[in-house]
């Protein structure tokens, strides 16, 4: 029963970080027509949509959650919050395929808050790899002339990582309340919380309700969609379910197929060109990752 869990656990996630290296290029499609915020709040509003009445009709007469849960989940649907529209910024300034790249350095980002949060890891052993990960994270962003695609390759990457250090948050933080909520509860109810909180930030950046939605071709509309349906509604879904199944820890290993599924798409579908220097940082990213599991899996043989 527990390699069969595990099984699930491990399906789960795969399936999530496919899914959303296909979300990094239906991010950058939907701002040729929507602003970050609108993009943001339609993907919310659209999985809502879809796991409240999913939600209802399977778990709600089993769900109790108390007023300190409500409080938990409100937080951590800021973690939601920073991720969905940090990312969509930072995709404003930098190009799909290297933005995917820096998104591979996410499990050294999630091992390193673990080690300062929940002390599970002893600082020092993954300090070695997150640096590594994040010498390639600088180079994909932009050491010296045309290293990224994209207008300020720089200030793009920044917005994307802290877009991952918001996600590496909500990873941490939702693991120990999916200990009396399930993942969907917790997976709806934190993204409702995050929804909130953006839409009167509509106010301030409009680009399809300014200039009318008739004006929205139908391949943007399109990518909205898979946004909806694919990435958060069914993307957050199994990534919390995997997480439960085996921590953040192990979860954030998966988040390395991110780039190899969104590298291809980005050169096939926005014709984005894959240089030298997005294979080195990589390269770099993942002998980050590699080093700091290595580390932290044998810390007595590293003493």
């Amino acid at each position: 029963m527990q390699d069969r869990s595990s099984f699930l656990a491990y399906s789960a996630l795969t399936a999530a970080a496919v899914l959303w290296g296909g979300s990094i290029v239906g991010q950058k499609i939907t701002l040729g027509a929507f602003s970050a915020v609108e993009v943001s709040v339609l993907r919310g509003v659209g999985a809502l949509c879809l796991l409240i009445p999913l939600w209802w009709w399977r778990e709600a007469a089993a769900t109790r959650i108390s007023g300190r849960d409500l409080l938990v989940l409100t937080a951590l649907g800021f973690g939601v919050l920073g991720n969905h529209l940090l990312t969509l910024f930072g995709l404003r300034h930098l190009g799909a395929a290297a933005a995917s790249v820096i998104i591979g350095a996410s499990p050294t980002i999630t091992a390193f808050l673990s080690s300062i949060l929940l002390r599970d890891v002893p600082f020092r052993l993954v300090l070695p790899g997150c640096l590594v990960s994040f010498v390639g994270v600088a180079l994909v962003s932009g050491v010296g002339e045309g290293a990224a695609a994209g207008e300020q390759p720089w200030l793009g990457g920044l917005l994307i990582v802290f877009g991952l250090v918001s996600w590496a948050l909500y990873t941490i933080g939702s693991r120990r309340i999916m200990e009396r909520l399930s993942p969907l509860t917790v997976n709806w109810t934190t993204l409702l919380s995050s929804t909130m909180w953006q839409v009167p930030l509509l106010w301030t950046d409009q680009k399809a309700l300014a200039d009318g939605l008739g004006t929205v071709a139908a391949s943007s509309w399109a990518a909205l969609l898979y946004l909806i349906v694919f990435a958060t509604a069914m993307g957050q879904q199994a990534w919390l379910y995997g997480v439960r199944g085996v921590g953040p820890s192990r979860a954030g290993i998966f988040v390395n197929l991110i780039p190899v599924s969104a590298l291809v798409l980005s050169a096939a579908i926005l014709g984005d060109r894959i240089d030298r220097k997005e294979v080195g940082g990589i390269v770099l990213i993942l002998a980050g990752v590699w080093l700091v599991n290595r580390l932290a899996r044998h810390p007595r043989r590293v003493g």
